[in-house]
């Protein structure tokens, strides 16, 4: 297999480049850069650049808004995005829910939903993990109950990222309580206004609103709602999981940050030398930035796979365990980086504006909040060690 870019692939990387540097605005590539925090208004202003220049749903077919791109050109777009520091995409609608809606909805769901998705009318979250189901989402206990052309939903969801922000929520819900665990789940699509509907905000340790619980109570949602059967849901589950674990493993994300580890640590000095001539941690760095190229060569290997009409598989389990690892030591190598600038943290720091005494590198005012905030990439959208068992089972048969 070759892994270099053809020639019609390097122009493309240059339409991307030239795009960005037209179309992002300082402003929002800055507050990605630092670190800071993004507002809604500031998720909904990049979300419809893209989509005004019609590369928002770039996996997406044709036929339903998608700009027909290959899978190469999907990891460049991605690549160059992570190099140029965009906001990210809120995954939840275009990321997840769309495939989900164009593989298993209905004509009516996709004709509804799909361009609502597209123009940001609908801002999705996910309705997966509750107190008693997180890695285990079989163990759900959420209810939907069938009464004439509505379900009524009770139940609780939690760690729902940016739920504050959003106006529906794509649910794992059980309609059969005497099934076994995988069977007697189904896929409902619930308006978060609707009455019924209590979102309860987690303040995490660094300060942020990022998360949420949300509780249902008698909840009435149209029965048209039902994505695939009712009580197939775990199929729909599976499928959107594969696109969730690949996006976690964030190679670009992890390429972008390895070259700002580089930069802080060539200009952060040890004992009089810069830090990247410090042996331990050169060590260490020459591991992580190994481990990437690796992590790349996997995710090409994938993508020429799915160029073949190949859907994630095990592999997706892999890019996430990796991804997610590579990530948080990378962030580890940062705070260590900034030393003792990096053990106070200033929530005020996140935001724009922030002119409150400094001294240290740009680069610690985040350090340690990023480092904490990252410990959950190997626990959600299945943990790693879920993930390690999904791969025993897909390809050793354990």
């Amino acid at each position: 297999m070759d892994l270099n870019f053809t020639p019609e692939e390097e122009a493309f990387r240059a339409e991307v480049r030239d795009f960005l540097r037209r179309h992002l605005p300082e402003r929002l590539s800055s507050k990605v850069r630092d670190g800071l925090h993004l507002s809604k208004a500031d998720i909904e202003e990049w979300h419809g650049i893209l989509n005004a220049r019609g590369w928002l749903a770039n996996h997406w077919p044709v036929q339903y808004g998608g700009p027909g791109w290959t899978a190469v050109q999907k990891f460049i777009f991605e690549l160059e995005c992570a190099l140029a520091h965009t906001p990210r995409i809120v995954p939840f609608g275009v990321g997840m829910l769309g495939p989900v809606l164009i593989r298993y909805g209905s004509e009516a769901q996709k004709r509804r939903w799909l361009p609502r998705i597209l123009s940001g009318e609908d801002w999705w979250c996910q309705g997966y993990s509750e107190p008693g189901a997180g890695s285990d989402l079989a163990g759900v206990k959420t209810t939907a109950v069938r009464e004439g052309e509505h379900y009524v939903v009770n139940g609780q969801k939690t760690w729902t990222t940016l739920g504050q922000h959003a106006n529906m929520i794509f649910c794992l819900v059980r309609t059969d309580r005497d099934a076994k665990k995988q069977e007697g789940i189904s896929f409902l699509l619930i308006d978060m206004n609707s009455p019924g509907v209590d979102v309860r905000p987690i303040i995490t340790l660094d300060g942020e609103h990022e998360v949420n619980e949300v509780f249902f109570t008698d909840v009435k949602v149209p029965a048209e709602n039902l994505v695939g059967e009712e009580n197939k849901g775990w199929t729909c589950a599976k499928y959107l999981l594969t696109y969730e674990r690949t996006n976690i493993a964030g190679v670009g994300f992890s390429i972008a940050g390895l070259e700002q580890l580089k930069s802080a640590a060539s200009r952060v000095t040890h004992k009089g030398k810069p830090l990247l001539q410090d042996p331990m941690f050169a060590t260490r760095l020459a591991r992580v930035e190994i481990d990437l190229e690796n992590m790349k060569t996997t995710n090409l290997r994938m993508i020429v796979a799915a160029e073949g009409g190949g859907v994630p598989g095990a592999e997706s389990s892999m890019l996430k365990i990796r991804g997610t690892e590579i990530r948080q030591e990378m962030l580890s190598l940062m705070r260590r980086a900034m030393g003792p600038y990096a053990l106070a943290f200033v929530e005020e720091a996140l935001h724009a504006g922030y002119a409150g005494p400094w001294s240290g590198p740009e680069e610690a005012k985040v350090a340690a909040s990023q480092y904490f905030n990252h410990r959950k990439l190997s626990i959600f959208g299945g943990s790693n060690e879920i993930q390690k068992n999904i791969i025993s089972k897909m390809i050793l048969g354990l």
